[in-house]
């Protein structure tokens, strides 16, 4: 068979691997999609949601960089909800209960109408490296790929082991075969490889279930929804977004009487049996993780998630599980509202290879081979969105690399997204990584309602917003500086109304009402919101920015990339060691390495003035 020549080659069919390929076809990349079953491209192995907290950040993030995962998300959405709405607007998270099969397909009409994409159905065993540096991939049919750089976005499927009770077989998701060749490739490259663990839960038939015991849980009747109108190619834009009718989620719990029943069959878990050895995610343990790590609790919230507008199953939020079949069955119905629940697919544990991602720059080339990415599950990490955001800037990453262009990598006072690849690059993982409000220290700036301003600008630069988003965007942007200008110079009661606005319980719709003009002003909802948060946090803002610029001066100070640390005077071994690891491209990040000290700091300073 013969060579077929692409500038890039994705290694996957995952939400990180769609961003990845579009970006980087749309940057002008030959670009080819390989995976091992075209028809489930894109999709939702696990819950059938996008967004939720932290992560519905990262969705508008990739809508304003010029991503799709927004789009899709709200063309086959089926019930939104924006999480934290009493709190914070920092905390604030849009999420969207969608169709899965729908968001599958609405992904792959993406990927078919995109020009320069090649969308291939076949295994990758083997990277192929010529002069230190990716040339492209051999398949397992002898189809051999050449490329200028290679994407990988492989989710759980290098050599992938899953499990029910006693039963284990090779598989990268139920009902698919693993990849079992590519990892050795890996290691023959010098890349070090580890095992990461995750699990899902039973799905049911809707029809089978006592909804008169279950606790509704509606949608939000005025839906936020993902996209600014930034991402995507022009050509699809004729997707239009999801309406009404919304349909509801379900509630219910466990019962001490469940937690019996699993307690007595711990020695049936794969994950208790010394079958399972690999790490799991802690924030979102199975069933009986929870019931033995939390003993003291007697019941376990289950939310009841509808796949789909035209479909009966039903995913079962909360307990995932691993268990024999016979044990999920009695586990599932002694749940209160689940009495009579067929089981349409049992629940089941995975385990798969990873690299961890010191070994990974943050433009997440690999510091092993040049012009080869990784993104995604690889990385360590899990979730769709934190999967699309790491696709989106390796995509971009590559294309720009081969036109000659500098990389883009975002900062942590910039994004979601820049905080979860420094993380990763700097302290690596050592279970699943998923991003949550609470690891980004600036996250009253990163808002989800203020990610098309942070990023918009950007997403222009590389290319991927096209002119109709840009107008819109410059739009909006002069309608909030119109409104800002007249709240600034208008006063009523001897205060201004900017000062009148920071008080609690006034909203932008009282204000109107009682202010004479300010009707008059052609704005949007959405600038109006800029503009309140704006004034109503501005002393927090401004603190929060000046952490930002101490910072900033930190990461302005680089560090050679070939520093010898070995050679650097008074530098603490282990210090010697950590460093060398991760090669911080500057002091700040450094600074975030575990175990990197002060006077470790004070030394490499010194150093490098010297």
């Amino acid at each position: 068979m013969g060579e077929e020549a692409f500038d890039i080659v994705v290694v996957g069919g995952g939400h990180a691997g769609c961003e990845a390929a579009l970006a980087a076809a749309r940057l002008g990349a030959r670009t080819a999609l390989v995976t091992l079953r075209t028809d489930t491209i894109a999709q939702m192995s696990c819950n059938p949601a996008i967004g939720g907290l932290a992560k519905g950040q990262i969705v508008r993030e990739v809508d304003a960089l010029g991503g799709v995962m927004a789009r899709a998300a709200d063309a086959t959405a089926i019930q939104y909800r924006l999480l934290n709405r009493s709190k914070g607007p920092a905390v604030r998270s849009p999420r969207a209960q969608c169709d899965r099969g729908a968001y599958a397909r609405a992904m792959q009409e993406f990927l078919r109408q995109q020009r320069r994409l090649a969308i291939l159905e076949d295994e990758v065993t083997d990277i192929l490296v010529r002069g230190g540096r990716a040339a492209g991939v051999a398949c397992a049919s002898g189809r051999r790929l050449a490329a200028r750089a290679v994407v990988l976005t492989t989710g759980t499927f290098l050599r992938g082991i899953l499990h029910v009770g006693e039963r284990m077989w090779s598989g990268g998701r139920i009902g698919e075969p693993a990849a079992e060749g590519l990892s050795a490739s890996l290691e023959r490259l010098g890349l070090c490889l580890g095992r990461l663990k995750t699990g899902t839960p039973p799905r049911i038939d809707g029809r089978t279930l006592d909804y008169a015991r279950l606790a509704e849980q509606p949608g939000d009747p005025e839906p936020v929804r993902f996209s600014f109108g930034a991402g995507g190619p022009p050509e699809t834009a004729a997707l239009a977004p999801a309406s009404p009718p919304w349909v509801p989620c379900w509630l219910t719990a466990t019962t001490p009487e469940v937690h019996a029943l699993v307690r007595a069959n711990l020695d049936r878990a794969p994950m208790y049996t010394g079958q399972i050895r690999s790490v799991g995610p802690r924030y979102c343990p199975s069933l009986e993780a929870k019931i033995v790590r939390f003993a003291h609790r007697t019941s376990h919230q289950v939310f009841l998630e509808p796949e789909g507008r035209g479909t009966h199953v039903v995913y079962c939020n909360g307990i995932s599980t691993s268990l024999p079949e016979d044990v999920q069955g009695d586990v599932v119905r002694g749940i209160p509202g689940l009495e009579r629940a067929a089981i349409l697919r049992y629940g089941y544990a995975i385990e798969y290879d990873f690299v961890p991602p010191q070994q990974t720059q943050a433009t997440l080339e690999s510091k092993a081979v040049g012009g080869l990415y990784l993104a995604g599950q690889i990385n360590g990490t899990s979730g769709y969105e934190e999967a699309a955001g790491q696709g989106l800037l390796a995509g971009i990453n590559a294309a720009r690399a081969l036109a000659g262009r500098p990389p883009v990598v975002l900062r942590r006072d910039q994004a979601y997204i820049g905080v979860l690849i420094d993380d990763l690059v700097t302290k690596g993982a050592e279970e699943p990584y998923r991003m949550f409000t609470s690891l980004a220290e600036y996250r009253l700036i990163l808002r989800h309602d203020n990610a098309d301003r942070r990023l918009t600008p950007i997403g222009r630069e590389v290319g991927l917003v096209p002119d109709g988003a840009w107008r819109r965007f410059q739009e909006k942007e002069q309608q909030i500086s119109g409104v800002q200008t007249v709240i600034a110079r208008t006063r009523r009661g001897g205060r201004t109304l900017e000062g009148i606005l920071r008080r609690p319980g006034v909203t932008w719709q009282r204000l109107v009402a009682e202010v004479p003009g300010l009707a008059d002003l052609a704005a949007p909802p959405e600038a109006w919101e800029q503009v309140q948060i704006d004034a109503k946090y501005a002393g927090y803002l401004v603190r929060q920015q000046r952490q930002v610029d101490r910072s900033r001066r930190m990461e302005e100070r680089p560090i050679p990339p070939d520093l010898d640390y070995g050679a650097v005077p008074h530098l603490r071994a282990e210090a010697r060691e950590k460093l060398s690891r991760v090669r911080p491209r500057s002091l700040g990040q450094a600074a975030r390495i575990a175990g990197i000290g002060p006077s470790d700091l004070t030394v490499l300073m010194i150093h490098l003035a010297r």
